[in-house]
This record gives C-alpha cells, structure tokens and sequence, in this order.
C-alpha cells in the first residue's frame, strides 16, 4: 500500500506543470496589445453604423 502511494505521488509530481515566471518582454506585448485593442474599440464606438465622413474637397466647394 506505501509502494502505491509512494507512486501515486511521484505521477503527481510529474503531472503538475511548472511554474513560468512572466517576462518583461511578454509583458510589454500584453500591453501593447490591450492598448491596440482600445483604440480600435474607440475608433468603432466613433465611427460607428451610420456615420459618414464627407471628401473635404466636397464639402469645400458647396461652401
């Protein structure tokens, strides 16, 4: 019975991933994305369905 425990433990101890330690780098990345990600929303919350932008040279020249 102490064998069977003994190696029940040793497959858990296989099993269990070890833990990475966050680089700066992938952190950076993270960041950049997340920021992207936000104008992009932004962009689409502005131009959104239904808005139009008119050529400014169009607009000028009724003026």
């Amino acid at each position: 019975m102490a064998d069977a425990m003994t190696q029940i433990e040793a497959a858990r101890g296989v099993l269990v991933a070890p833990a990475r330690k966050a680089g700066a780098l992938g952190l950076l990345g993270a960041t950049a994305l997340a920021a992207m990600a936000a104008v992009l929303l932004a962009g689409v919350m502005v131009l959104g369905p239904g808005v139009v932008i008119e050529d400014p040279s169009a607009v000028s020249a009724t003026e």
